[in-house]
């Protein structure tokens, strides 16, 4: 699948990917300021963004759309960085494709099972009647009977825009992103293992990443430390960007 991306900079290559319900727009004022340093790419993984939309959606498959698009960029190699949905893909690719990663970042996400946590998000979305609304004000009021916090709320509503002149609609597919969202929680990653240098950055007050997941990372990524951002919770790279990019850069250039 080709993917949707935009390119910043110039340098070693630094490929960014999304979590879940987010686009490569969620990362756009990191990727310029890294971009001073690096030749950054973000990034739409597919049911996403700008991305083509697909019945089919795994993380062997997305994983698979990562390599052809470095295939397609004629990138020998670069350093990865995903957050959540997005950290599974770039800890999956890294199981197949080790040779060509030069580093990994893992953002507030660990190689094992999780429980859902996104059925009130999904039952928020499909409560928008997009058919019959005239703006993000009107889906705003739908979104807030099942989301309190606002935030939250504002991220999902930079999916919104207007597919024709009078409808609007989601950009990421949410059907499928419904229909698949327990296989998607549940998959740990690939059977391998990683040996270079790995960062995994969570949230202090996120539950992502916890002291007994220690074990597994260990395991599939030998060579890794975990660095843990004070008032923070699963969208670290959002809430302490100074503090999170600070954490990165210190990496990158050990």
């Amino acid at each position: 699948m080709t993917l949707n991306y935009k390119k910043i900079g110039t340098g070693r290559p630094l490929i960014i990917l999304h979590g879940l319900f987010g686009s490569l727009d969620n990362w756009m004022t990191l990727a310029k300021k890294w971009s001073e340093d690096f030749e950054v790419y973000i990034v739409d993984q597919r049911n996403h963004g700008q991305s083509p939309h697909s019945i089919d959606f795994s993380y062997p498959l997305m994983a698979e759309d990562l390599k052809e698009l470095m295939d397609h960029l004629n990138l020998r190699s670069a350093i990865l960085l995903g957050h959540s949905m997005g950290g599974k893909t770039v800890m999956e690719f890294s199981m197949k494709y080790a040779k060509i990663v030069e580093k990994l970042i893992v953002v507030d996400i660990a190689p094992v099972s999780y429980d859902v946590h996104h059925y009130k998000v999904i039952d928020a979305l499909k409560s928008v009647p997009l058919s019959e609304i005239s703006s993000r004000k009107e889906a705003e009021k739908f979104l807030s009977q099942y989301i309190p916090d606002a935030g939250t709320r504002q991220f999902l509503l930079k999916n919104l825009y207007w597919e024709e002149s009078d409808k609007l609609a989601w950009r990421f597919n949410l059907e499928v992103l419904a229909n698949d969202i327990i296989p998607i929680s549940e998959y740990a990653i690939a059977e391998g293992e990683f040996v270079k240098e790995t960062l995994f950055i969570a949230g202090a007050k996120s539950d992502y990443i916890l002291p007994e997941y220690g074990a597994k990372i260990k395991l599939k990524f030998p060579s890794y430390k975990l660095e843990s951002i004070a008032n923070a919770g699963h969208w670290v790279h959002a809430e302490r960007m100074n503090e999170f990019s600070e954490v990165v850069m210190n990496f990158l250039k050990s």
